[in-house]
């Protein structure tokens, strides 16, 4: 077992709250088993337990300790491997997207999926924008969570966002029926508009000119704060 391994299962152990879990697991739809350790005492223990082990090196030695820790059961360990993983994004590049592909697909839920598209393949993204061309490989997979993924990956970039590929990767997908799909169209619409002014406008004439293929829900969330 890795240092960083033993020293996060010691610091998550005695906050172990068995009164919760069972809230915890029925929030995230009895998909997976918790601890029972709320968000801020586990970020704390493992900014501890993880100052003793020190950062990783390379991100080789990133992703051997993200992997160990998403492979152990309790949910509070993948977002433990997820926050480490996001700790550290610049020691990934394009070729680590298939890592960042293999945590979004397994045991996958939008608790992990969002963290890992956003603050990760998003990241990637930015710092090489020939890497674009795997969001949008994963944007027509057959798997939601990457198209989710995709269709997210700009949402933390709204300063260089480019809306042109934003609005297509949203129309590829305005018909889906799946919830986790529609809701991320509209909330990368929304993410976009924050930037105001022209922005904002071109987010409201987006979503008039497409009222009859956009979902409910999508306009819903894209026109949110806009009035």
């Amino acid at each position: 077992m890795r240092p960083r391994t033993r020293a996060t299962i010691a610091a998550f152990d005695p906050l172990r709250d068995q009164t919760r879990a069972p809230t915890m697991a029925a929030y995230m739809k009895d998909h997976f088993e918790f601890l029972g350790i709320a968000a801020p005492q586990r970020r704390a223990a493992q900014v501890s337990a993880w100052l003793e082990v020190g950062p990783p090196r390379h991100a080789e030695d990133l992703l051997a300790d993200a992997y160990e820790l998403w492979s152990l059961d309790a949910r509070e360990f993948q977002y433990a491997a997820t926050d480490l993983l996001a700790r550290h994004h610049r020691l990934l590049t394009g070729e680590h997207l298939g890592d960042v592909r293999t945590f979004i697909t397994t045991k996958a839920w939008w608790d992990t999926v969002d963290t890992l598209c956003c603050h990760i393949a998003g990241s990637i993204v930015h710092r090489d924008a020939e890497q674009r061309s795997t969001m949008g490989i994963w944007l027509v997979d057959n798997d939601l969570w990457l198209n989710r993924s995709a269709i997210l990956h700009m949402e933390r970039r709204q300063h260089d966002a480019d809306f042109a590929w934003l609005t297509a990767a949203c129309l590829r997908h305005a018909a889906s029926r799946e919830f986790f799909i529609r809701k991320a169209i509209g909330w990368a619409l929304r993410s976009y508009a924050r930037r105001g002014g022209a922005e904002a406008h071109e987010v409201v004439e987006f979503v008039s000119q497409n009222e009859t293929v956009l979902s409910g829900l999508s306009k819903r969330e894209a026109l949110k704060h806009l009035g």
